[in-house]
């Protein structure tokens, strides 16, 4: 029967899926009268049976009246029963089946709220806690979906019952309850805060701890769901954590010394005496001051601008309190004052440190100097017998380290016996030896070699011990110490004078047992390649007879498909050692084991593989026979593509050392490699690092003096595309990119054989001149010329400034932008002569002064500044005659050679841009605004310091009167937050009115404009909206600390309706939002939904042209991605209209399919990223 009665309520389940409505109904009248019965099991099994129900039925939005009519009928049963009173267990199951049912589908009992309120608020007085506190709960879901009316009736009885006070204990209930609420729907809570705070500031003044734990609850969920709220009320409530964090009112601590002696006394049963002399049972001002702690950590996490008020206030108590004699509370103290420490961490490390000496180190500094009272207060306790409270004072010290690298130099003695002691202690838990050996490693990569010498003799075997320890994770945490020891044992980048061979005889067998054996975890055996890696790398000297049998092992894991990528990356490690360690034993076999692996399929084993063989060919030529080398030449044509450009040149560099190191066996390489190589040159995507190998290996390939690859040959195959295409048999077409990266080789090739480069610049120079020559011959000879010219002096060449400007009326537009290019890149080899001639023609020819701007812009962009000094003068002057140029094209350029030139002598010539603002002219003002785009650049320059300083009058423009100047304005201000924020960030709160004021839609800016017979209208503010979002979303990357999100986000729901272009946009932003700030986002839900769901339900009229229908995919897109972005924040489901609008995403097949579709994109994008990253 028992078996039975647990099974039945189960089979309710899929019943209410396969019967008519009415009998659904008949079944739960059938369960709520039961769970009204005497009998205890026939209610167990009803309340089962109801819950399973609830859980079944479908969700309201499918359309099924089914759900309501049910809901309504268990509804009015269970207020019912919950109202009578007679049966505790009844009203417990009955509020938890009325807690299920509105947390599933709450909207769909909208019409029953006001009673379910009036029936839920007379059990927070209930004399049983367990019903007030099932209440709780059931409210907290009913506030989610209920109207604004009932919520307020809610928040008005709380405020009314809290200013009453009937008794300590209701008054608890109804704190309590506020928390609740707040932590299930914050955002709603809000505007409530101004009444509520005031109370429970009061109540924590009362004599009642429990009373006080529930009101530092309720603070720190406001802290948490209403931060924007709260921040008035701040400093109130730091003040009393800080106070009520030390309440220890039954405890003495101030006998710090005596308790020191009792200490070395008696350690053993010091911990029993101090519970009966001290604690009584029923001291519960522990709960206090977790509650405290908590609230605070609250408070550090949601309040990065505060930090400096929290070092001066905060810290030093938390430090005071490490010594809590509660273990619960010393855990939060610990994660308060981690997350302290994790708010300091240096944020997004990609932006320069030396950028901003300013307001962000000043934190750092004040921590700086309460390191010696932290390691004062921990490094007792790290040999207390508490495992728990050892690790919290391991993981605090280990982002105590990671956040001030180096500051513990001073303190080492201190912490490595309580290190030690963790190691070697029997009772030491298998995590707390995992916590310790990953504190050491921190340590050890921190800081420097010299510190910890002293104690090599203490650490080292008690790590030892840890690499034999049977636990997998312990071994392989204490390898990676061991790695890291040995590089300080014996640092081989500086001399040292410490002497490590003692120490060999310790680490070294340990780690030999962990390399030969087969039968362990994966991650422990490339460890112990690893790690024997370092140790023959860093102390091979002194294995003596060890060596060889080691490295023989190293051949058989580079045989294993599992090892052997660790194994090759070992190897590369060793063979790059000063010690020059005897690898001959290994070659023979080995070279032709690496040459296979460049035929894997294994994209990171082809690179490793590749650099292990680079460092062999370099140190040990000697030892290679010519067979061996030839096994690895078969595999390089292959590996050289454009569809892989990083290993290409990974190859490429490689080729290049064996032309070096074996002149002799290029000859056998050509064929091959070296079409490949060509087809490299002739693609659209060759660029930076793989360009210049190829540059680097022509050179290396000219000085083997081999005689298929001599000057002539190489350029005869460099240019042949370019020069057959001129005949009429085939036309190759090459990419324009193409043309750049031949004339860099020309130029590269040039540079090697200067004997010949002269006969080749007549030659290009015949080419130009020919009427016979195709546009992409001359094109050609005028970018090969700009390249040689850069570096050499042309000026022999007496017709060149001719033919370049005759060229300048050349029909094709491609042939005249590379005469300008190499009238610029000739000029810089030879300033004196051409720069005047340049200078002069800009004067005198208004026709050519687009294409003479841009020889100038070259000339200024690649010219070192001293040599251009002595003209500055003469070139600002040309420059500011054409500022007000009408042509927008002309004046960007003239803007770019301003900005470029102001870098050549910023403290004498930005005054002068900042004198110009003032100018009359809208187009002068924003030729300024344009030049100092220009003078920002991602690296630190001389520059930034006046920037700095006067970059607040030129964002003043932010609100010009000229529509142009603005937008020039944004673009340079999102220039200034993307490459160098440190520029902007603390003026801020100056510009983002300005800026956020950009983002509103203009009437006055539409215009109609008749098209034949349709009206057709144009924004002429849609650019300067554009831009505003543009910088909106580069200060979420870069700023995001300094951004009030709430009156962003106000913004972000503007741009949600606007037009397409913003629209893409803000859905961007909405994605990123929901990372970087989903608290924030998770208030705004549901303002920000409308707007996705409007976007994700539009239907393109019938008879739209096909452009049509592409963008709305692509908003239709854009905003899946961030309504899927917004289902990743945590508790997202709990907002009501979130919940509606995924089921009416998952019931309408068109918006299912898209959201799928979006959902696989996004799983298969972190792994191709991570395979970049190898």
């Amino acid at each position: 029967m028992g078996q039975f009665t647990h099974r039945a309520p189960e089979s309710l389940g899929p019943l209410v899926g396969k019967v008519k409505e009415y009998q659904v109904e008949t079944i739960v009248d059938t369960l709520c009268t039961n769970m009204l019965s005497d009998k205890e099991q026939l209610r167990d099994i009803s309340s089962i049976g109801l819950k399973t129900v609830i859980a079944e039925l479908p969700p309201a939005s499918t359309g099924s009246t089914m759900t309501a009519n049910v809901c309504k009928k268990i509804t009015a049963q269970l207020t019912g029963a919950i109202g009578k009173q007679e049966d505790v267990s009844v009203q417990l199951e009955a509020l938890d089946i009325l807690s299920d049912m509105l947390s599933r589908l709450g909207g769909t009992l909208y019409s029953f709220h006001s009673s379910i309120l009036n029936c839920l608020l007379p059990q927070l007085t209930s004399p049983r806690l367990a019903v007030r506190k099932r209440a709780i709960i059931a409210l907290g879901h009913l506030v989610l979906t209920c109207s604004g009316s009932i919520f307020s009736e809610l928040t008005e009885h709380l405020l009314t019952e809290l200013k009453r006070n009937e008794s300590t204990s209701t008054t608890r209930t109804y704190i309590q309850c506020v928390a609740g609420i707040s932590r299930q729907a914050g955002h709603r809570i809000g505007e409530h805060l101004e009444k509520i705070i005031p109370l429970i500031v009061q109540y924590c003044n009362v004599e009642d701890d429990e009373l006080r734990e529930y009101c530092f609850q309720a603070f720190e969920s406001f802290v948490r769901r209403c931060p924007k709220e709260m921040d008035p009320h701040i400093p109130n409530v730091m003040g009393l954590c800080l106070k009520y964090i030390t309440f220890d009112p039954n405890y003495n601590y101030d006998n710090e010394e005596e308790e020191e002696m009792m200490d070395t006394e008696n350690g053993e049963d010091e911990e029993q005496e101090s519970d009966d002399e001290y604690s009584d049972d029923d001291d519960i001002s522990w709960k206090v001051r977790r509650s405290a702690a908590k609230c605070l950590e609250a408070i550090v996490s949601s309040r990065h601008d505060l930090l400096q008020d929290f070092y001066r206030t905060l810290s030093p108590v938390l430090i005071s309190r490490f010594k809590e004699r509660e273990e619960n509370v010393k855990a939060d103290i610990f994660s308060a004052y981690i997350s302290l420490l994790k708010q300091t961490l240096p944020t997004q490390s990609w932006l320069p440190t030396s950028d901003a000496p300013g307001k962000d180190d000043i934190p750092l500094t004040m921590l700086r100097n309460q390191v010696p009272n932290i390691v004062k207060a921990l490094h007792k306790q790290l040999k207390e017998k508490s495992i728990k409270s050892r690790q919290g004072c391991f993981s605090l010290l280990t982002e105590l380290a990671n956040v001030l690298p180096g500051c513990l130099a001073d303190h080492i003695p201190a912490l490595i016996p309580g290190v030690v002691f963790s190691l070697a202690d029997k009772s030491s838990s298998s995590n707390m030896r995992i916590d310790t050996l990953s504190f050491l490693h921190v340590l050890l990569c921190n800081h420097q070699p010299e510190v910890f010498h002293p104690h090599i003799k203490s650490l080292l075997p008690p790590v030892v011990t840890c690499i034999g320890d049977p636990f997998y994770k312990i071994t392989s945490e204490a390898l990676l110490v061991t790695q890291q020891l040995v590089k300080v044992i014996r640092p081989l980048d500086k001399s040292c004078a410490f002497d490590a061979k003692p120490y060999v005889k310790d680490l070294f067998p340990g780690t030999l047992k962990r390399l030969k054996a087969a039968d362990i975890d994966q991650e422990v055996k490339e460890r112990a390649i690893s790690c024997m890696g370092q140790i023959i790398y860093s102390l091979g000297d002194h294995l003596s007879t060890d060596l060889q049998p080691t490295l023989k092992i190293f051949l058989e894991r580079l045989k294993n498909e599992i090892t052997r990528l660790t194994t090759v990356k070992a190897l590369t490690l060793i063979a790059s050692s000063p010690l020059k360690i005897d690898l001959r034993p290994i070659l023979g076999e080995g070279f032709p084991i690496l040459a296979s692996f460049l035929r894997k399929n294994q994209r990171a084993l082809k690179l490793s593989t590749l650099t292990a063989l680079d460092v062999l060919v370099k140190n040990y030529s000697d030892s290679l026979k010519p067979a061996m080398i030839e096994s690895v030449l078969v595999e390089l044509p292959a590996l050289i593509t454009e569809n892989d450009m990083h290993v290409s040149q990974v190859a490429i560099v490689f080729l290049t050392t064996l032309a070096q190191v074996y002149p002799s066996c290029v000859s056998k390489l050509s064929g091959s490699v070296l079409a490949e190589i060509f087809q490299l040159v002739h693609s659209p995507l060759l660029q930076g690092g793989a360009l210049s190998a190829i540059m680097d290996f022509f050179q290396a390939l000219l000085l083997t003096k081999t005689a298929t690859t001599g000057y002539s040959e190489l350029m005869r195959q460099l240019t042949a595309p370019i020069h057959s295409s001129g005949s009429a048999g085939e036309s190759v077409t090459l990419h324009k990119q193409a043309y750049y990266s031949v004339a860099k080789c020309v130029a590269a090739l040039s540079s090697a054989c200067p004997k010949e480069a002269a006969a080749v610049v007549t030659q290009f120079i015949q080419d130009v001149k020919s009427p016979k020559s195709s546009p992409a011959v001359k094109v050609l000879a005028f970018l090969s010329l700009a390249e040689m010219g850069r570096t050499m002096n042309l000026s022999a060449q007496r017709e060149l400034k001719t033919v370049i400007l005759e060229a300048f009326t050349s029909p094709s537009e491609e042939v005249k932008s590379a005469a300008s290019y190499a009238l610029g890149n000739i000029s810089v080899g030879n300033l004196q002569e051409y720069l005047p001639f340049m200078l002069k023609e800009i004067g005198s020819q208004p026709k050519r002064q687009y294409l003479l701007l841009h020889s100038l812009k070259e000339v200024i962009s690649s010219s070192p500044a001293n040599s251009l000094k002595p003209y500055v003068e003469d070139i600002w002057a040309l420059l500011f005659k054409h500022c007000e140029c009408p042509e927008e094209g002309t004046r960007n350029v003239v803007a770019e050679c301003l900005g470029k030139l102001t870098l050549v002598n910023p403290s004498e010539l930005l005054p002068r841009l900042k004198k110009q603002l003032s100018s009359d002219s809208p187009h002068a003002r924003s030729t300024v605004v344009t030049a100092v785009k220009f003078t920002i650049a991602d690296q630190p320059q001389p520059v930034d310091a006046l920037l700095r300083g006067c970059i607040g009058d030129f964002l003043k423009t932010l609100q010009d009167p000229d529509l142009n100047v603005r937008r020039v304005a944004l673009a340079m201000f999102n220039s200034a937050a993307h490459n160098k924020p440190s520029l902007i960030r603390d003026l801020l709160d100056a510009v983002l009115p300005s800026l956020y004021n950009e983002t509103k839609v203009r009437r006055e800016l539409i215009r109609e404009v008749e098209m034949g017979p349709f009206k057709h209208t144009v924004d002429d503010g849609l650019d300067v909206r554009k831009a505003a979002f543009e910088c909106m979303y580069t200060l979420l990357e870069s700023c995001l600390d300094r951004l009030d999100i709430y009156e962003y986000l106000n913004h972000v729901e503007d741009g949600l309706k606007d037009h397409y272009d913003i629209r893409m946009l803000t859905f961007l932003m909405l994605a990123r939002l929901s990372t970087l700030c989903p608290g924030a986002v998770l208030q705004r839900l549901e303002t920000l939904i409308e707007p996705l769901r409007a976007t994700c339900s539009t239907k393109v009229k019938a008879g739209s042209v096909k452009q049509e229908f592409e963008k709305q995919d692509e908003l239709k897109r854009s905003a899946m991605r961030a309504v899927a972005a917004l289902l990743t924040i945590p508790e997202v489901e709990k907002s009501p209209a979130m919940a509606e609008f995924s089921s009416q995403i998952r019931s309408n097949p068109e918006m299912a399919s898209l959201f799928e579709s979006i959902q696989k994109d996004s799983a298969s994008l972190p792994a191709s990223e991570s395979m970049d990253m190898s």
